[in-house]
């Protein structure tokens, strides 16, 4: 046998709003010829990897391959990035596992290359040392769990309703559809960080026939469709084990150019587990970070048993010319559906409020943490559905709009509010709320109002969709510990002052709020011995019906 050559195409880097359809720019050329293994690159810098006959013997009948036979150093200084892309790529061609080597320490540079991982992954003990301080493309992700199966465009649908149980197509197995319509504008986002608004979007599952997956329904009317697309989901369960990772933190000025030097989840199914992220090196300055751990566009992925660190926050200028603090994360989940983090926690305190949130989320549905101790969990541009529960949260405690339900259960908040509801896309919640045997502390115990539900919306903003407070809210044995307070406090209130220039019918509302019907409450006792009010603003909250034990 002279030679067998393969060449197929990687995807090479990931934004925060890419997707598993985007146009691959890496190659790698894979051949069989009678020489040694060997991997280098071409004068246009793509991987070229010779992996010879007794080798790819070797690796078949052993089921598995390092990043050791492919020429990784795992000494911490030498750059291991191309001998750690091809081993996947190698992999992925023989359906092998991959595992890094015990005690290694593989260092990776700034160089541009992403290796693509489609089969199960065994990091182990080894490190991974990140070095961001000199990065060619800050937009390639180190790690992409990748598809092999083809996203494409659909054709045929031209109209959908929210809740539709089925359309009419017919597929050859369970796939994502993400759809969107350019001619209407939700999220036009109010405040320093403004915005004329995002496309209207959506994604879903269907089976082959075209039923549509209730559990995460389709949550807009699509009067027209400008882009649908199918993303085939793969059915077996891909598994990445353990891995410690250390990003030595950019040194780039503070402005909102993301750094995506990250693992990006582009695959259905995907389980990690026993993963570590520390940050090193944050200075004076730096450029925000994307999400370690992005996941987006994919279903069922679950994140357990890791630990992810929280991000020094920066300054910059906001879209309004005034100084804002920039968004940084270590989990970003994106236009995903039934994603979980179980048993994870942060390597900082929870409530240093020198970091930023550790997770930010858009356009996604089903989200859980069970047994989580995170500073924050957040929706941006919507939520369907959200269960936190077993749970610990800090400083930036809970931030979300979005409709379904939301379930917050047996766990502690240390925020300034129990929920609240993002006043820059509308303070929105179409659906209810379930709080169930939990723990408030406002403000981590400092002397401050106690509000269970916060927001903020005067009337006057269009966002581009009727914004709603949740029809219905159950408290159940909520324990508020507020001892600790002002002399002018009043006992802690179900809902903050909303709207403070809404005291009276002349108050008139552009874009009105649909305001909460119904508030149901059983055992709410405070450490202050205050009562459970309504509201600093009861001419608002007037028409709501509270029933208490």
């Amino acid at each position: 046998m002279k030679y067998i050559l393969f060449l197929f195409c990687l995807l090479s880097s990931a934004v925060i709003v890419q997707g598993q359809d985007q146009t691959p720019k890496d190659q790698v050329s894979i051949t069989s010829l009678n020489k040694r293994t060997r991997v280098s690159t071409n004068e246009n810098g793509k991987l070229q990897v010779n992996v010879s006959p007794k080798n790819i013997l070797k690796f078949k009948a052993q089921g598995w391959v390092n990043y050791g036979d492919f020429g990784a150093k795992g000494n911490g200084k030498a750059d291991d990035m191309n001998a750690i892309a091809a081993a996947h790529a190698f992999a992925n061609l023989h359906d092998l596992k991959v595992q890094a080597e015990k005690g290694a320490s593989y260092y990776i540079g700034g160089k541009e290359r992403t290796a693509i991982i489609q089969t199960d992954t065994d990091f182990g003990t080894a490190e991974f040392i990140i070095d961001d301080t000199k990065v060619e493309n800050r937009n390639a992700s180190i790690f992409m769990v990748s598809s092999s199966l083809q996203a494409y465009q659909l054709d045929g649908i031209t109209s959908l309703k929210r809740n539709q149980e089925k359309i009419d197509l017919s597929l050859s197995q369970p796939s994502l559809i993400t759809v969107a319509n350019s001619n209407v504008k939700h999220y036009i986002r109010y405040g320093l960080n403004q915005n004329d608004g995002h496309a209207q979007t959506d994604i879903f599952v269907v089976d082959k026939k075209g039923h549509v997956d209730m559990n995460a329904p389709i949550i807009w009317d699509f009067d027209q469709i400008t882009d649908i697309k199918v993303l085939p989901m793969d059915q077996s369960t891909l598994t990445i084990t353990g891995g410690r990772f250390t990003t030595i933190a950019n040194q780039a000025e503070s402005k909102y150019t993301y750094y995506s030097r990250n693992i990006a989840i582009r695959r259905s199914n995907v389980i990690i587990e026993g993963l570590k992220h520390r940050v090193q090196g944050e200075g004076e300055h730096g450029a925000p970070y994307g999400g370690f751990i992005n996941i987006r566009d994919c279903a069922n992925v679950k994140v357990k048993n890791s630990l992810l660190t929280g991000h020094k926050t920066y300054k910059t200028i906001g879209n309004a010319g005034k100084p804002v603090s920039m968004g940084t994360y270590d989990i970003s989940v994106n236009r995903s559906l039934n994603i979980s983090f179980e048993n994870c926690r942060q390597t900082n305190d929870i409530n240093d409020r020198s970091y930023w949130g550790i997770m930010g989320s858009n356009y996604s549905k089903n989200l859980v943490y069970d047994n989580c101790t995170f500073s924050r969990f957040d929706a941006h541009m919507g939520v369907a559905n959200a269960t936190i529960r077993n749970s610990t949260l800090g400083h930036m405690g809970i931030n979300a709009i979005g409709s379904g339900t939301l379930l917050v259960e047996n766990t502690t908040v240390y925020g300034r509010s129990l929920i609240n509801l993002r006043s820059d896309y509308g303070s929105t919640w179409q659906g209810e709320f379930i709080i169930r045997d939990c723990t408030f502390i406002p403000s981590n115990g400092k002397p401050n109002s106690a509000n269970l539900i916060n927001g903020s919306y005067s009337g006057q903003h269009d966002f581009g969709y009727t914004c709603y407070m949740p029809e219905k809210i159950i408290i159940e044995n909520l324990r508020i510990e507020d001892a600790n307070h002002t002399d002018e406090y009043q006992g802690p209130a179900i809902f903050s002052n909303i709207n403070p220039k809404m005291t009276d019918d002349n108050y008139q509302e552009k874009y009105p709020y649909v305001i909460t019907k119904k508030v149901i409450i059983k055992n709410v006792n405070t450490s202050s011995g205050k009562k459970l009010r309504l509201s600093d603003n009861p001419f608002m909250f007037q028409k709501v019906t509270v029933i208490s034990d």
